[in-house]
Parts: C-alpha cells; structure tokens; sequence
C-alpha cells in the first residue's frame, strides 16, 4: 500500500478529523459565502423573467439544489451506515449523524419551496405525485433515523439500528430520482441531465449552479462542524480534548 492512502486514513480518528475541520471549515464558509452572492445576483438581478412562469421559476434556484442535496446526504449516510456496520468506524457513524439533520432540513426545504412552486405552475399547493410522495417519505426515513437515535439508550446498538436503517431506506432515493420516468406525474423532467445539455438559458444555468455551490458547501460545513461537538462529547476524557481545551481557554486571556 503506498504511503498517500496510509496518510489519509489517520483522519479516521477523532483527534485527526477535529483538527482537520478546524483548518477546512473556515475557507469552506469564504466559499460558500461567495457563491451565495454571486447566485442571488445572477438569480434575481440579471437572470430574466421566463416566459412562461414568469417570476416563480426563481424558486428553482433554491428548490432543486435542496432536493439534489436531499437524496444525496441520504446516500451518504446509508454509506457511512454500511462502513459502520461492516468495519465498526467510529467516526462513520459520527459523519452519519452529523449529516441527517442537515438532510432533513434540506428535504423539507425541497418540499416546502416545491409547493410554493406548485400552486401557480399547478394551481395546488400539494398533490399526491409519484416523486412529491417519495419525496415526502424520505423526509419521514430522516426523522426515523434521527428519532432510532435518540430513542436507543445503549449507542452502540443506536449506531447499529440506524445505519440498518439508513441502508434499508437508501432505496427510496433512486425511485424519487427515477419516479418521473417510470409513471405518469405531474413533475417535469430534469432540466439538467448527464451527456446532454440543460434546457434552460446560460444564465439562468449560472445561477442554479453557484445557488448548488452554495448549498454544497452548507451542506458541508455544517455537518463537520456538528461533527466536532459529536467527537467532543464522546472524546471529553481524552486527554487531547483536554488539552485543547487549555490551550483554547489561554488563548483566549491573552486575547
């Protein structure tokens, strides 16, 4: 095994992850921050109407990075479950989560500004569509896998029944991914697909992809930044912590 691999693997330790975040989080944010900005200028300002919805398109710009990220986090999760469950990595099941509040809070994002969307461009704020459906029970598998959490005493058997989970709900999400192809619904089709071009104007495109940018960065942040106070409660007798937390405290008087 070459020595590159062998160095990154120490970042499956709680010690080694910690520090790493406290070093990436920061420039993540910066980025974050500015796509961000440059996406709500070129969503609201220079993206025109469109001809059709006029000015409730724009919702798309925070409408399909949050359903994109919903479905995504999820996969993620059930991975981090399946190494957990496989390898007993600690950290696997800390990533996990760290990460299902944060899908849960862009699953309901995606439904809710999908039913913003809805009541012009289908003059209903909800319908029973094969994908909004789907889409709903995923938000429910999130709540489920957070609740198991809570709700087992014992964490690691907590870790176990929540990575099963987690595995076994990973199959709601290529049926919401597929679900306007394989029945009759009222969604439209992706207007970004691989090995074609999107079916939306440049700058409209510009937008949604720095909005995405955007989103991907919280998306990360957030979940790594939950996963530090994740290791510090479960690491607080080590003696790194403790020493971390001195140097943090005289830093501080010195400030």
């Amino acid at each position: 095994m070459s020595e590159q691999p062998i160095r990154w693997l120490k970042f499956s330790s709680p010690k080694h992850f910690y520090f790493l975040v406290e070093r990436l989080a920061p420039w993540l944010t910066g980025v974050g921050l500015l796509a961000l900005l440059l996406g709500l200028y070129v969503g609201f300002i220079l993206a025109p109407e469109d001809y059709q919805q006029g000015n409730s398109y724009r919702i798309m710009f925070l409408h399909v990075p949050a359903a994109w990220l919903s479905m995504l986090i999820y996969l993620l999760m059930a991975l981090y479950g399946l190494i957990h469950l496989v390898w007993r990595v600690r950290m696997a099941d800390i990533m996990a989560r760290a990460l299902a509040p944060t899908g849960m809070l862009f699953c309901a994002i995606a439904l809710w500004t999908g039913a913003l969307w809805g009541k012009p461009t289908w003059g209903a704020y909800w319908v029973w569509d094969a994908r909004i459906t789907t889409q709903l029970i995923l938000l429910f598998l999130y709540a489920g896998y957070i609740a198991l959490h809570h709700a087992i005493d014992d964490r690691h058997k907590a870790a176990q029944a929540a990575s099963l989970l987690a595995l076994v709900g990973s199959v709601n999400v290529p049926i919401i991914y597929f679900s306007v192809q394989w029945w009759n619904t009222l969604h439209q089709g992706a207007s970004i697909a691989p090995g074609s071009s999107p079916t939306m104007a440049t700058v409209m495109f510009v937008a949604l992809m720095l909005m995405t940018l955007a989103c991907w960065m919280y998306a990360i942040v957030v979940p790594l930044r939950r996963a530090q106070t994740l290791i510090l409660l479960s690491e607080g007798r080590s003696q790194w912590v403790r020493d971390g937390l001195l140097v943090k405290q005289g830093g501080d008087r010195h400030a």
